[in-house]
């Protein structure tokens, strides 16, 4: 099993940095560092089709330009902070951030039309790197349209990155399908330990950066970061509550909705309900929803609360700071499965996972899906440390139920809480392939181990095949 093992933090011998200097910099050919060099200005075009790929995309174009020995320029399709980078965004990410099978019929004609514009405009750019971020659905249809184009009109091709391997340990037949990606991906940059070596057995070109969450801890508590065993985010809980206006005895839940308006849509309704259900238990009852940078799910949500049945706090999205003070603040948390789950662990805050799709795609997905659970956490460990919720299963008594268990259950809480330390380990790059470069540049403010400095690092000293 991909991750049956534990990964070594405290590492092998990996052959020290004489091994490391020949693989990035004892090669032949360009890399797309000397490109760049040689037209004095280095040409990103980087989409990315969805809440945390842009969030992943501007922590990644800020190294870029941290490390670019030349002038640098980005066109592409983002969200707010990637257009905080330097980013004009053809479009809004909105546009295109669509998920599911059945979900995304009803958006194909405009889909189209977007990918369409989309590669006109990278052909006009002609970037020397092309970068797409998670949104395999999206970003594979553009790689491989883009690279038919430049061929067909005899361009000098750039080179094209993903970034966020597709999750082909989750899938029947999944590792299969990564020889065809080489055929217009040239590397992928991996966020999970073990997926390089899988994708470079199938004739991927890859590199293991590291979870892109682990830059949270290194803005917001840098402090501790000295040991990986106290690797999490501490908020400010009692600033949070006296701004608030919570009373100290009172029982708060973050309710996590989603990042797209269909998931949002699909499950605040059975979050509502949900609620309605654990007030019964808790009278003092206070929930805080957090609404992802999407300006159709805010619109949507700051509608549905009106009729919330208990006293909430919205927290915009965009403010790190501002989510994990409202997460300390929190006794347990309601999440719809996604990278939150992974948020929730970094924070050290027990939650329950839940998940509904259109029912002809919870068909498709149990049909081909190969593992146990929906939770990142839950698959690394293979373990059942997060409670879920998922499809048929996915009902506000039974959500209500795993709430109220987890509130009043100390060593469940606890379980989690343990689990989720041994969990982090898993996401930190102990195999630091680009170390010695990035070491030598004194002037990177950046602590070397961050996953979007090493994304940078691999981008730039790429061969250009």
């Amino acid at each position: 099993m991909l991750f049956g093992r534990i990964w070594n933090l405290n590492g092998e011998k990996h052959g020290g940095v004489l091994k490391l200097v020949r693989r990035y910099l004892s090669v032949s050919g360009r890399t797309v560092k000397d490109m760049a060099e040689k037209d004095g200005e280095l040409r990103v075009f980087i989409v990315s089709g969805e809440v945390s790929g842009d969030t992943i995309g501007s922590r990644l174009m800020a190294s870029l330009k941290k490390l670019s020995p030349v002038p640098i320029h980005f066109s592409g399709v983002g969200g707010s902070m990637m257009c905080k980078q330097g980013l004009k965004s053809l479009y809004p990410i909105e546009d295109i951030s669509v998920m599911g099978i059945w979900e995304l019929l009803p958006h194909l004609n405009k889909m189209r039309v977007k990918l369409k514009e989309t590669i006109e405009a990278a052909l006009l750019f002609e970037p020397h790197v092309v970068v797409t971020v998670d949104s395999k659905g999206f970003s594979f249809r553009l790689l491989r349209q883009l690279r038919a184009r430049f061929n067909q009109q005899r361009l000098d091709r750039p080179v094209h990155f993903h970034y966020v391997a597709p999750s082909f340990w989750a899938w029947k037949g999944g590792e299969a399908r990564l020889k065809g990606l080489a055929e217009f991906v040239d590397h992928v940059l991996c966020i999970l330990p073990n997926e390089e070596e899988v994708c470079k057995s199938n004739g991927l070109a890859a590199t293991f950066v590291g979870h892109p969450i682990l830059e949270d801890i290194l803005e917001l508590n840098p402090e501790k970061c000295t040991s990986l065993l106290e690797w999490k985010i501490e908020g400010n809980h009692d600033n949070f509550r006296e701004e608030n206006a919570i009373p100290a005895e009172a029982t708060v839940i973050s309710v996590l909705p989603g990042s797209r308006l269909q998931e949002v849509t699909r499950m605040l309704s059975i979050f509502s309900n949900t609620v309605e259900l654990v007030k019964e238990s808790f009278p003092q009852l206070v929930t805080v929803i957090h609404i992802a940078s999407n300006q159709h799910v805010e619109n949507y949500i700051t509608g549905a609360v009106r009729n919330w049945p208990v006293p909430a706090v919205l927290i915009p999205g965009g403010s790190q700071r501002l989510k994990y003070d409202a997460l300390s603040a929190s006794r347990v948390a309601l999440c719809t499965s996604g990278t939150v789950a992974v948020e929730m662990q970094l924070a050290r805050l027990p939650c329950v996972v839940a998940y509904r799709a259109h029912f002809l795609t919870e068909w498709f997905v149990r049909y081909k899906a190969k593992i146990s659970y929906i939770s990142l956490p839950n698959i690394l460990l293979n373990s059942a440390l997060i409670p879920e919720a998922l499809f048929g299963a996915c009902t506000h008594t039974k959500l209500a139920a795993l709430l109220i268990e987890l509130i009043h259950n100390d060593s469940l809480r606890e379980k989690q809480i343990a689990g989720a330390e041994k969990f982090i380990r898993h996401l930190y790059p102990s195999k630091i392939a680009v170390n010695s470069l990035i070491s030598q540049e004194s002037r990177w403010s950046f602590p070397i181990h961050m996953p979007s400095m090493i994304a940078a690092s691999s981008i730039l000293y790429h061969v250009k095949p």
